[in-house]
């Protein structure tokens, strides 16, 4: 007689990711998201990922996070490869993410005139370089993950793409893909965590053909709904049906490293700065202390 495994099927484990992706998204409100401000004003009630992200945004750091997460049992499965680094310190975001996949493309770009060499991208867009469309989905305070599907150099996010992000209200974005134009996306403070800089354009090397479904950005689940975070430390992805347990772990985290490092800056007679001010941290998580 023959023994039945436990081993999931190709078939079943597509289905899994499926479903899992719908039930995130579905926890995404249809009406256009409250700004983060308005958010963060009210203690969340659902599992809202907008109000969820806007409270991860006060006073967590992605290393409290991390413990909120071991904490549940998602140590590591959970953590983007080390690779994955903002462009500037001090760049920081939490945001439900809206998920992008590119390929790399098996076509070349044709030779173009002087008067065609502008269009380039709406050329390739023609021949079908853009399956799809990410725009319908962008919501204030959003993060974009991408994955490239390991993608040779091309900066599919430069100077002038992620500025136009960011005065969408996207609060971030984080790729396994490259970067270009970063002089410009550092100065102009847009908040792009990627795995290299490069140089290249998009036309004749990857092709756009998914939006809103699971990915897989440097070794981590990314779902429709998920948050992302960053900061100089790295990024991570928390589950959203974990979020608020992880949340609530990590504020106690984060409150009580605050109040033990405010000693420390006591006995060395240093100025007390915002990272140890965890009076202001226990008053905004209050209701889960």
């Amino acid at each position: 007689m023959k023994h039945q495994t436990d081993r999931t099927s190709p078939a079943s484990r597509r289905d899994f990711l499926k479903t899992s992706a719908l039930a995130a998204a579905a926890a995404v409100p249809a009406a256009p998201a409250a700004t983060l401000a308005q958010a963060a004003a009210t203690p969340p009630t659902s599992k809202d990922p907008y109000a969820l992200a806007a409270r991860f945004n006060r006073f967590l750091r992605v290393t409290d996070v991390t413990d909120g997460l071991d904490a549940v049992g998602r140590a590591d499965l959970t953590l983007m490869d080390p690779s994955i680094r903002p462009l500037w310190m001090g760049m920081r975001f939490f945001g439900p993410a809206v998920t992008m996949r590119v390929v790399p493309t098996n076509r070349r770009m044709p030779v173009v005139s002087r008067e065609d060499a502008l269009k380039q991208h709406d050329i390739w867009g023609e021949m079908g370089g853009w399956h799809t469309s990410i725009d319908p989905h962008l919501k204030r305070g959003c993060v974009i993950a991408m994955s490239t599907g390991g993608a040779k150099e091309c900066g599919y996010w430069g100077s002038n793409n992620s500025l136009d992000m960011m005065s969408r209200g996207v609060a971030g974005i984080v790729t396994d893909g490259y970067c270009r134009d970063t002089d410009e996306v550092i100065m102009q403070k847009c908040q792009v965590a990627c795995a290299g800089i490069g140089r290249t354009i998009i036309p004749g090397r990857v092709e756009l053909v998914d939006v809103q479904q699971p990915i897989a950005v440097g070794g981590a689940l990314v779902r429709p709904g998920d948050i992302i975070g960053c900061d100089w430390d790295g990024c991570v992805v928390v589950p959203v049906e974990v979020a608020e347990e992880v949340l609530a772990i990590a504020a106690r985290i984060a409150v009580e490293d605050k109040k033990q490092r405010r000693r420390l800056y006591d006995r060395l007679g240093r100025k007390p700065d915002e990272t140890v001010d965890w009076e202001a941290a226990a008053e905004y998580f209050k209701d889960l202390l």
